[in-house]
């Protein structure tokens, strides 16, 4: 075993093997590869390319070197083409740090029977006075960058859970194409992480239609990965089991903490009013921050949406019976 590899588990280390090609023995010599192409995109600029950096790009692209590259220079190419959102990309920044304090995003302590860490984004309290979109995308990519210091994560991977629980009209017709497709350039075509499945819970049809929308931006693989359940949450514990998840999506988990992330990420200078202080803290110079999860601290609460859960249905309260309760589809 690599000095790279310290601190995974035998079983991650042999997981990495089977899914995702990683020999050991030849570790630094893919890593090696990857870094002889930066000299081929000399448009861009490459801010970090150690060992450690390089091989979470061949983690989630399989080791394929080229495939890996690609993804390397569209991460740092990303960002120079948004500058703006990766200025003061830190907590502290007034903007990310809201939507942190908001719950934007929101992730689980425990992760999924599978090693995955589930992030949660409950879209009605997006608060559109206070948030704008694309604070809430900075604050998710931020927390991104945290959690994919750990080591475990960049094999197992991610799970995403949006519930539309009241989420307007009058929301929804913020979601422009424009800006949808900066989150799925960001997320999908420039950011080191493997997305096991993205679920949608409680979805109105005009959700529906925003997917019809953005459809055209996503990668087959990333399509088939995409689950709309409805109000069916049967079909959501048939992938992530009901132990892992909070009572929101009918699991056996107390109801989600919204300040849970933030007050990992701000730590003292966490605060549930709209008055925030500074802290020294920057993503890209912290090393696992998720430990920090276990921290002890008051609830905060938080605006949520009003759900109960019935025979694995989640049915709004003023909607009576559930009609519309859909299976499991998965998006080809």
């Amino acid at each position: 075993m690599t000095h790279l590899q310290a601190g995974l588990s035998p079983e991650t280390i042999e997981k990495a093997r089977l899914e995702l090609n990683e020999n050991p023995d030849i570790l630094h010599q893919d890593i090696q590869q990857v870094r002889d192409m930066i000299i081929t995109r000399p448009d861009i600029g490459f801010l970090r390319t150690d060992d450690a950096f390089i091989l979470r790009f061949l983690r989630a692209r399989k080791f394929h070197q080229t495939e890996a590259f690609r993804l390397l220079a569209q991460y740092f190419q990303y960002r120079q083409l948004n500058l703006d959102m990766f200025k003061n990309f830190k907590a502290d920044d007034p903007g990310i740090k809201r939507a942190l304090t908001d719950g934007f995003p929101g992730v689980l302590e425990n992760r999924d029977h599978c090693g995955r860490k589930i992030l949660l984004l409950f879209a009605a309290n997006w608060d559109q006075s206070r948030n704008s979109f694309i604070d809430i995308l900075r604050a998710i990519l931020l927390s991104l960058e945290v959690l994919i210091e750990d080591q475990e994560l960049q094999i197992n991977g991610f799970i995403l859970i949006i519930d539309w629980s009241n989420f307007s009209f009058k929301q929804a017709s913020k979601l422009t194409p424009s800006i949808l497709k900066l989150a799925i350039e960001g997320l999908q075509d420039s950011f080191p992480a493997r997305f096991g499945g993205v679920h949608f819970v409680n979805q109105p049809w005009y959700i529906h239609a925003l997917y019809t929308l953005i459809k055209p931006f996503l990668k087959d693989k990333t399509r088939k990965r995409i689950f709309l359940h409805g109000n069916n949450l049967n079909s959501l514990h048939q992938l992530i089991h009901p132990e892992c998840l909070p009572s929101e999506f009918g699991g056996t988990l107390p109801p989600y903490d919204m300040g849970t992330w933030a007050r990992t990420l701000l730590g003292p200078d966490y605060s549930d009013e709209n008055e925030y202080t500074h802290t020294s803290y920057n993503a890209m110079h912290v090393k696992h921050a998720s430990s920090n999860l276990e921290r002890e601290a008051s609830p905060k609460p938080m605006k949520r949406s009003q759900s109960v859960v019935e025979a694995g249905t989640l049915k709004h309260e003023d909607q009576g019976e559930s009609d519309n309760t859909q299976p499991l589809l998965a998006l080809d």
